[in-house]
């Protein structure tokens, strides 16, 4: 289901010949106005992805971490997540307009983390056709965050973001629905709360490719932010599903989600065990995070910045489990 919220004097023939060519050369603004394009890479049929590096997120170095894409239909595109910053959303939009003139009708955000949603602004246009589509609580999610968002990127980068820099949701799913591109649909489906309270996937019924947002980390340590338990429900369904490929949040594209999503399920229920058994035993929490320290991270990318935090969320969503 959606809800809405809601371009002289006289000039000689040789100059109007000029002209004339001028008009019919394709039209980059983003390329006019000095943007690099961010890099793309289309794995399937007008599906294109960039893949962001495995860094933490921050405003100083780390604007570029989450995997972004678009998909491109006969009618318009649709934009999944937009990156860190303003700055990679206008290289984003530099991106789409090397492959298409058709515009932007649909920028979905799988979730509220500042890594997928703060490149918003560059991608609104002002067109009352155009939807900004999210779970139908990521709205409040990320107004109890924008606050934080907006104070860390000045602290990181030293450059303030305004308020209206933080776009919120026009339309939003609270199960599941479908948009049409043109000749190509895609369904939305809003998740319970599990990497957050707000995932959402988007899959493209004729290639097949579904993009997981934070649902599914590669190499990146998985991050808690929501609930333990019930993120290893979703993966358990998420494992059910028929797709071709999958596009993770963070990591590498893969054709065989199955396989790609079982190291996150591994660490996460590993922390649902040490933990469950931590407080079975009455040991307290900062001692548990110490004796847990290295516990599951084995072959995983920027655990010491995150994994005594999910140990932490563990422990106070377990604490009090019947």
């Amino acid at each position: 289901m959606v809800t809405s919220s809601a371009l002289r004097p006289q000039a000689s023939l040789l100059t109007v010949l000029l002209g004339a060519c001028l008009l019919l050369l394709p039209v980059t603004p983003a390329r006019a106005a000095g943007v690099e394009p961010l890099p793309t890479r289309e794995i399937a049929r007008g599906i294109h992805v960039h893949q962001g590096s495995h860094h933490a997120w921050s405003a100083h170095d780390g604007e570029d971490v989450a995997n972004i894409g678009f998909i491109v239909g006969a009618r318009c595109v649709a934009v999944i997540d937009t990156g860190g910053s303003p700055a990679i959303g206008a290289r984003l939009k530099a991106a789409i307009e090397r492959v298409t003139t058709l515009p932007v009708c649909y920028v979905i955000n799988t979730h509220m983390h500042p890594d997928h949603v703060l490149g918003n602004a560059a991608l609104k246009t002002g067109d009352p056709g155009q939807a900004f589509i999210a779970h139908v609580r990521l709205g409040p999610s990320l107004s109890a965050r924008a606050p934080y968002y907006l104070e860390a990127f000045h602290r990181d980068g030293g450059a303030a973001l305004a308020p209206d820099a933080v776009v919120y949701p026009t339309q939003t799913v609270t199960e599941r629905t479908f948009i049409d591109l043109g000749d190509r649909k895609l369904e939305l489906r809003a998740w319970p709360t599990a990497h957050t309270d707000n995932d959402l996937t988007v899959f493209d019924q004729e290639t097949g490719t579904l993009f997981t947002g934070d649902l599914l980390f590669m190499g990146h340590l998985p991050v808690i932010d929501g609930q333990l338990r019930g993120w290893l429900h979703v993966i358990g369904e998420l494992k059910a599903l028929d797709v071709k490929r999958a596009v993770p949040g963070h990591g590498t594209v893969t054709d065989d989600l199955r396989q790609a999503i079982v190291p996150e399920e591994t660490y996460l229920s590993t922390v649902l065990r040490e933990v469950r058994a931590a407080i079975k035993a009455g040991v307290p929490i900062a001692r548990t995070l110490d004796q847990l320290s290295a516990t599951g991270t084995a072959g995983w990318q920027l655990a010491d910045e995150f994994h005594r935090r999910n140990l932490t969320a563990a422990y106070a969503e377990l604490e009090w489990e019947d």
